[in-house]
């Protein structure tokens, strides 16, 4: 072939390419002036997050009790900055302002994201405690645990529960788009796939974590410990008058406080496991178990489900 004739091949494929029809509903038309989202920001912003609730454990700079003060504002001061620029992008790429003009929307836009930022940094207090109470239960949960310096530096869960419970606030601040590219940082660091919607009580633990799905509409309540490749996942859910999928309606599981479920087993739809239930490696489950109930497989083919009267946990 010719050099003439791979110019035309390719000037035909940059046409084909480039035609309106083959773009529907894959191109996203970007505004001068406007932000794009960034992993590399979003990377950024995780770690400055991680080196905030955790000093010493993460982030570049050595610290002491003297200087702890100084660098957690100087992380401060550029996570708002960062942070502040991927709300803004995820507000861009959601479009939902009805400013007179492009400058006023831009200005619109960068107000509200400089508040949002500041109001999600503004529970980290909060945050770090209830990631400690995770740390705790990972901690408790696992013998082969030294400490808890060990747990915060080592362990998957406490990583992904990081970008997680940042990400779970940007949600509730109805930020578009940001949310779910942390959590997907997560899950493609340590394999466990939370959505930022699902919400998660304390003292939460995974074990091992790799393969671990949790659905957007989740409830989890306190105390609740799953194992590597556990999903709480939907069923097939239903369809409009036009075919589609109806969005936005509840479809995933609710587990109430103290719920144990072990390696690979998978929990579907919108039911509920009650309080202290424990549910078996391998199993399925999609029907509600009652409160500090059993379900496992006995052998190959046998599931046994027992139902435990008394008020205790198990």
């Amino acid at each position: 072939m010719s050099s003439q004739e791979i110019t035309q091949q390719l000037t035909h494929t940059v046409d084909e390419l480039s035609e309106p029809k083959a773009l529907q509903g894959l191109f996203h038309e970007h505004r001068d002036g406007d932000p794009l989202p960034s992993s590399k920001e979003l990377e950024e912003i995780i770690e400055l997050s991680r080196s905030i609730l955790f000093p010493g454990f993460y982030g570049k700079s050595s610290v002491n009790i003297h200087t702890i003060k100084y660098q957690i504002g100087v992380n401060v001061e550029r996570l708002h900055k960062l942070l502040s620029r991927q709300v803004m992008a995820g507000l861009c790429f959601n479009e939902d302002c009805h400013c007179a003009n492009a400058y006023d929307m831009r200005r619109c836009m960068q107000e509200e994201a400089d508040m949002i930022a500041g109001r999600v940094i503004a529970k980290f207090p909060m945050l770090r405690q209830i990631l400690s109470t995770d740390i705790q239960a990972a901690f408790d949960g696992d013998p082969a645990a030294a400490n808890q310096r060990e747990v915060i530096s080592c362990y998957p869960v406490i990583k992904t529960l990081t970008n997680y419970r940042l990400a779970h606030e940007l949600v509730l601040e109805d930020v578009p788009l940001i949310p779910r590219m942390i959590t997907e940082l997560a899950h493609s660091e340590t394999g466990i796939d939370i959505h930022p919607a699902a919400t998660i009580g304390t003292h939460f633990t995974i074990d091992h974590g790799t393969g671990v799905v949790i659905g957007a509409t989740c409830i989890i309540g306190n105390h609740v410990k799953l194992y590597q490749g556990v999903t709480l996942g939907a069923k097939s859910f239903p369809l409009d008058k036009d075919g589609n999928p109806i969005k936005g309606i509840p479809r995933h599981p609710i587990l109430k406080d103290g719920v144990v479920v072990y390696a690979n087993a998978t929990i579907l739809g919108r039911i509920t496991i009650g309080k202290g239930c424990v549910i078996g490696a391998n199993v399925w489950v999609t029907r509600d178990m009652k409160p500090h109930s059993k379900k496992y497989k006995q052998n190959k083919t046998d599931i046994l489900d027992i139902d435990f009267d008394y008020g205790g946990g198990i």
